[in-house]
C-alpha cells in the first residue's frame, strides 16, 4: 500500500479536528453546567468560554492548514 499525500493530508485533517471537537463539546457542556449551578456570573462564564472555544478552535485551523500544506506543497 502506497501512503499518498492525499491519505496523509485526510488522517491529518481527521485526527486534528477529533481533539478540539471533543474539547468544544465538553467545554459547552461545563459553561452549562455552571450556568445551571450558579446564573449569576453568567457574563465572566461566557466570557471566558468563548474565550476558550476560539482557541480550541484554532487547533482545528491548525490541522487544516497542516493537511493543506502536505496536499499541495509535496
Amino acid at each position: 500500500m502506497e501512503i499518498t499525500p492525499d491519505l496523509v493530508a485526510g488522517l491529518t485533517i481527521a485526527l486534528g479536528s477529533l481533539g478540539p471537537s471533543i474539547a468544544i463539546g465538553r467545554l459547552a457542556s461545563a459553561a452549562m453546567e455552571a450556568l445551571g449551578r450558579n446564573p449569576e456570573p453568567e457574563r465572566a462564564v461566557s466570557t471566558n468560554l468563548i474565550i476558550a472555544l476560539a482557541f480550541t478552535e484554532a487547533i482545528a485551523i491548525y490541522a487544516l492548514v497542516v493537511a493543506l500544506a502536505v496536499k499541495f506543497v509535496s
